[in-house]
């Protein structure tokens, strides 16, 4: 029997696929791709260098021709897969099933030149049912896969190199633009600004703490102060976030000062409460969808404290360790075996009662689905408890999230009950609000995250006494509570890869890279769990914002990934895209070259933030720093840490201050007698 040559991506894909099939196979790994866009003018070869579109990687005049070199490393593994071709019959490429997967099998095509049959296999799992389907099912090369895959390849490479030399020269060396990266930046710059432009709200409530009667004075519960005199009292949501004043369709309600809060308290702590309605709504939740990239990205960040590159690192390796399946898909649907796996798992684990009457089954919500064929979870058709596993760490925390959000998909729905209590109190109303879980269905598996802290206690029960109307409920103690709104909350890596979602920019698979690359390049840093965009980052969307508006647009965006997905689907050409993008009356070059000489460095390296009056922030060659509007003499580096957002004039004011200041000395060294000073460094 002849031999096989099978490539696949990584060792440890390979290892685990060599359990599974005979002798005659031949299973090595490609190490990534094999070939690619030269990264450097040192990559370019000879003959090329001193064409003008050499630098691009991407020959412009020429249809937009790749230049494709073999990065470095990669030529001593192409020659081992041409030393084991030669003594193979065949030649299947077992790459992943996606868009890049079948790029990394093309490539390998035109770089092993094979002189044998080539077959193209793919699967989603790595089991050894699965393989052998796959081996049975071969296909030819997608090549609408490929041109979709080289033309974002292209596209991005353009947009870079194009934007990026701009930005040195009108901003400050090194920067560089991207273009799905700088849609996921100004969606963090733009949710910065909505911070400094807000202005906090001050309003005053009462909590009771009440009892049913004296012979249960344990059996407390809370009720919140809703309206007084049959006037609703202001919370939060009734102030506009720019004045802090009560919104214009909110003057029907009243803002309690202390004052009022306190007088209002001394009139009702002699006050009969009294019952005046009971409300009982049943009420039923579903479980959530099965994951698909984007979900469980947000997951492992909510529940694990993960990254998005961090929770992709642990899955790929699940996936090729053969305990997940593909982790890189736009679809929330199940196979039959997967549906069955999960409800037999279902009943052994909890019982009959705990599964849903009939099997579910999940449709994607993004037009665009259309990357794999199947949601993630656990591989096979009998799933592994995590227990079982043999897995520790990141590995298992993640599997464990997988396993969980297959079987609680297949459970019967949780029901709840609802409880609302109204209370008198002379002519103030409170009221308390209870629920019950009647049956947790689902909840015994699995609650989903949420970036709101609040949002968890959704699923807890909140238990009230037995109450009906007209029960005189006893008062234990009546507090004044002072509030104040809150900013709109910056970013987390969850709640980003949701916007970009939601908005249709980028595709799951390329999220994680994203967040990561933005905060490589220093346009972003974490603070906590939230991300806060940096002085530079805002300069970088400022310039783009002003000169090239259409490419950080969202919808630009987005229709721009929707079009690939159309080019995948043969649905678009490539080539008059890339022209009409590049080349175009409006195109990227022409944009470029019109516009250029009118950008004022000095305005690009200003960073506009409304809530500055008397100074300004620019960027500098080493970093942010803070000058006067009006006397270009004072000025003093910023902090690394601090956020646009939090800036204010009296703070820089104070910082101007401290740096033009002669230091003061705090004591006397005891050894030499010197004076010691405080220096606030920049």
């Amino acid at each position: 029997m002849g031999k096989t040559l099978v490539v696949v991506e990584s060792p440890t894909k390979a290892k685990t696929i060599r359990k599974f099939l005979p002798d005659s196979y031949i299973v090595e790994a490609s190490m990534g791709h094999v070939r690619d866009l030269p990264d450097s003018a040192a990559d370019i070869p000879e003959k090329y260098k001193g064409q003008d579109w050499a630098r691009l990687g991407v020959n412009v005049e020429e249809d937009f021709a790749p230049l494709y070199v073999t990065p470095k490393g990669k030529g001593k593994i192409i020659n081992d897969l041409k030393a084991k071709l030669k003594g193979a019959d065949a030649l299947y490429l077992a790459t992943d099933e996606d868009r890049e997967g079948e790029s990394i099998a093309w490539h390998l095509v035109k770089s092993l030149n094979p002189k044998v049959p080539v077959r193209r296999m793919v699967f989603h799992e790595i089991t050894k049912p699965a393989i052998m389907r796959a081996l049975e099912e071969t296909r030819e090369l997608d090549n609408r896969l490929v041109s979709a895959q080289e033309t974002r390849r292209v596209i991005d490479r353009l947009f870079g190199y194009t934007l990026s030399p701009l930005l040195w020269k009108k901003i400050g060396a090194g920067l560089s633009a991207g273009r799905v990266q700088s849609a996921a930046l100004k969606l963090l710059v733009d949710r910065e600004r909505e911070r400094a432009k807000f202005q906090k709200a001050l309003y005053w409530d009462l909590l009771a703490k009440l009892s049913k009667n004296e012979t249960q004075k344990n059996e407390h519960f809370d009720a919140r102060l809703q309206t007084v005199g049959g006037v609703r009292i202001a919370t939060g949501k009734d102030f506009d976030e720019n004045t802090g004043k009560l919104a214009e369709n909110k003057k029907d309600v009243r803002v309690l000062s202390e004052q009022d809060a306190s007088t209002l308290r001394e009139k009702l702590l002699n006050a009969q409460w009294i019952v005046k309605s009971v409300t009982e709504k049943a009420t039923t939740a579903r479980p959530s969808i099965p994951f698909i990239t984007s979900t469980l990205q947000q997951e492992g960040n909510r529940k694990l404290g993960l990254s998005a590159r961090d929770t992709m690192r642990v899955a790929q390796r699940l996936y090729e360790e053969g305990f997940i399946t593909y982790m890189r898909t736009d679809s929330p649907s199940l196979s039959s075996e997967a549906i069955g796996g999960a409800r037999k798992q279902v009943q052994e684990l909890y019982g009959e009662e705990y599964l849903s009457p009939a099997p579910r089954q999940f449709a994607a919500k993004s037009k665009g689905a259309q990357e794999a064929h199947e949601a993630i979870r656990p591989a096979g058709a009998n799933f592994r408890h995590p227990r079982e596993t043999g897995l520790d760490g990141r590995e298992l925390a993640v599997y464990n999230l997988i396993w969980k959000r297959t079987l609680a998909s297949q459970m019967a729905d949780a029901r709840k009950l609802s409880i609302g209590v109204l209370i008198a109190a002379d002519d103030a109303i409170f009221s308390a609000n209870g629920s019950r879980i009647l049956f947790p269905g689902f909840l015994r598996v699995y609650v989903e995250g949420s970036d709101d802290p609040e949002a968890a206690l959704e699923d807890r029960e909140v238990l009230l006494p037995e109450m009906k109307a007209g029960d005189v409920v006893r008062l234990e103690d009546l507090s004044c509570d002072e509030h104040e709104t809150k900013p709109p909350a910056r970013f987390t890596e969850a709640s980003l890869v949701q916007a970009l979602e939601k908005e249709g920019i980028g595709r799951p698979s390329t999220y994680a890279t994203i967040i990561g690359t933005i905060q490589e390049r220093g346009y972003v840093r974490k603070n906590g769990n939230a991300l806060v965009p940096s002085f530079i980052g805002f300069a970088v969307i400022q310039l783009l914002e002003r000169y090239f508006e259409n490419l950080v647009n969202l919808g630009f965006t987005s229709q721009m990934e929707q079009s690939l997905d159309n080019i995948a689907a043969g649905e678009l050409q490539s080539l008059p895209y890339l022209k009409k993008f590049y080349l175009g009356e409006e195109g990227l070059q022409n944009q470029v070259r019109e516009r250029e000489a009118g950008i004022d460095p000095g305005e690009s390296r200003t960073v506009s933030l409304p809530q500055l009056k008397d100074l300004e922030v620019r960027v500098g060659r080493y970093g942010a720093y803070v000058v006067g509007k009006n006397d270009e003499e004072a000025r003093a580096n910023l902090p690394e840490d601090l956020a646009p957002a939090d800036i204010r004039d009296e703070g820089l004011q104070q910082l101007l201050t401290n740096r033009n200041e002669a230091p003061k000395a705090m004591g006397i060294h005891p050894e030499n007698g010197e004076d010691i000073f405080v220096l606030t460094g920049s």
